[in-house]
């Protein structure tokens, strides 16, 4: 194999700022005043030249409830995990399931719990399979009712 043989193209590097006759001298191509012909000019995204940009121009909508902060969901198969028999807000929280902050639990129906459990929580899902399938295994709920 020669080295003349391989099809390799070259690019030439540009050299700006070289005379009038290079094509790109004076302003290098840069054009005259303004931001662009500055150093260090980065153009911030949705930038629109001064005009309000359109992020800024269109309405807020929805909001985020302040609740959503101390309220949790658990989904019911998380108690088999544990062998415990009694859960409430404070166990669930030393066992890491939920944040210190969460001041309100609500079990939901995920799966079978398959050991009695004695649950109290603030909440529980409106589908009453949760009550009927941890009654049938022999557990209890106490607390609040519906929602």
């Amino acid at each position: 194999m020669r080295l003349n043989s391989f099809k390799i193209r070259f690019v030439k590097k540009i050299r700006v700022g070289r005379g009038i006759g290079s094509g790109l001298g004076k302003t290098c191509g840069r054009g005259h005043k303004g931001h662009k012909s500055r150093t260090g000019y980065s153009r911030k995204i949705g930038f629109e030249g001064g005009q309000t940009p359109l992020h800024k121009r269109l309405p807020k909508f929805g909001f985020t409830s302040i609740k959503s902060n101390f309220f949790s969901e658990i989904p019911s198969h998380i108690l088999n995990n544990f062998d415990f028999n009694f859960f409430d807000i404070n166990l669930l929280k030393k066992l890491k399931v939920i944040n210190n902050k969460i001041r309100f639990v609500k079990v939901v129906y995920s799966f079978p719990i398959v050991n009695p459990v004695f649950i109290k929580c603030n909440f529980i899902s409106v589908s009453d399979r949760v009550l009927f399938n941890i009654k049938n295994v022999g557990g209890d709920v106490s607390g609040g009712g519906g929602i």
